[in-house]
């Protein structure tokens, strides 16, 4: 056997579906397909992807599309496509961006207002559900957790871009 390699056959099996990392995937897998179900019900006429690119440019309204993509996780041709269909329903504009005339920053239009209060709607409900049984301490702590494991990898994550 080459050196530092262990049979798979003698590993402890100590992992659990309640370690941290199980959890969080877990909990993401878990919340990820409750939102597609609840927006796909609500009868909005955009897909699950539409909503979460759309609640992207409202959360930080004149990205450019490489920007919302990266924050995403997806390729930038998925979020063009969702941006097709957003532009399309006249939910969303593409602004030449005055830094960079090659680069288009998306905006929301008024005609949005009621579609992203729809969907903002829709994960408030969820949320409720899915934190049931949690005091108001509880959500607060799970809260200010995720906010700084999210900073921390976003930061791993900027220094190995830069390296």
């Amino acid at each position: 056997m080459p050196p530092g390699r262990r049979d798979l056959m003698t590993m402890p099996n100590n992992i659990t579906p309640n370690a941290l990392g199980f959890l969080i995937a877990d909990s993401a897998r878990l919340l990820r397909m409750a939102f597609e179900k609840r927006i796909a019900g609500a009868g909005l006429n955009i897909t699950a992807g539409e909503a979460r690119t759309l609640m992207q440019v409202a959360a930080v309204s004149g990205s450019r599309q490489l920007d919302i993509a990266a924050r995403m996780g997806v390729e930038p041709m998925t979020v063009c496509t969702f941006l097709d269909k957003l532009q399309a329903e006249g939910l969303i504009e593409r602004q030449q961006d005055p830094a960079d005339r090659r680069a288009k920053k998306i905006v929301l239009t008024p005609r949005s207002d009621t579609i992203v209060q729809a969907i903002n709607d829709e994960i408030e409900g969820l949320l409720a559900e899915a934190t049931q049984g949690m005091n108001d301490d509880m959500r607060r702590s799970m809260e200010g957790a995720l906010v700084k494991l999210r900073d921390n990898l976003q930061k791993g994550e900027r220094g190995a871009r830069e390296a």
